[in-house]
This record gives structure tokens, C-alpha cells and sequence, in this order.
């Protein structure tokens, strides 16, 4: 995996920030406002950004997912779900509060 490629994934909201305004060209400008705007302690939804070099290493490997990426989805999906109380359901597990995330493609043109 490249150098650049380590961390995938940025969590934010219910306090924690992992990005800034700064990373607007690797986290996409919603993703860095969002950090942003949990680093000033405004209430935002907690969610996570996959970064736009993910992306793009998407894209131009034949669609496939770099190593690891998966792994650090999960968490990201377990930090939503921790800050809601919630939890994906799935055939195998029922929860009471279920929720289904939203995605966006932080890619730039």
C-alpha cells in the first residue's frame, strides 16, 4: 500500500475531529468543512470521509479497493454506530435502531 494510502478514512462528529479545513484537497471540501466544523465544537452528525487519494486509486486500479480500506470502513461505520446507539442491520443481526449511511464520492474532477 502507498505511503499516502495509510489512513483511508476520517472520522468526525461527537467530538472528534480527524481533519481540518487544511485538508480540503484530500479529504474534499465537505469532508475537511465537516472536521472543521467539529473541531469548533458546533454539533454535527457523526460520520466519516474516505479520502479523495482512496479514491482516485479506485478509479485508476480497475475499480478495486486498496488493501485495508475495508477494515478502516468497518470502523468508521462502528464510529457512527457508537455515537447513535445503533447498528446496521444485516440477515444475520436485527437491532432496534437501525440506520443506513449516506455516501458521497469525494473525487475530484
Amino acid at each position: 500500500m502507498a505511503a499516502n494510502l495509510d489512513k483511508m478514512v476520517y472520522k468526525f462528529g461527537e467530538g472528534i475531529a480527524e481533519g481540518d479545513k487544511s485538508m480540503k484537497a484530500h479529504l474534499g471540501g465537505k469532508g475537511a468543512n465537516l472536521a472543521e466544523m467539529c473541531s469548533f465544537g458546533l454539533p454535527v452528525p457523526p460520520g466519516f470521509t474516505i479520502s479523495t487519494d482512496t479514491c482516485k486509486f479506485y478509479s485508476e486500479n480497475d475499480h478495486q479497493w486498496p488493501e485495508g480500506l475495508d477494515a478502516q470502513v468497518r470502523e468508521g461505520i462502528d464510529h457512527i454506530a457508537a455515537q447513535m446507539g445503533a447498528g446496521l442491520v444485516t440477515p444475520r443481526t436485527r437491532c432496534s435502531f437501525p440506520f443506513v449511511p449516506v455516501l458521497r464520492y469525494p473525487c475530484r474532477a
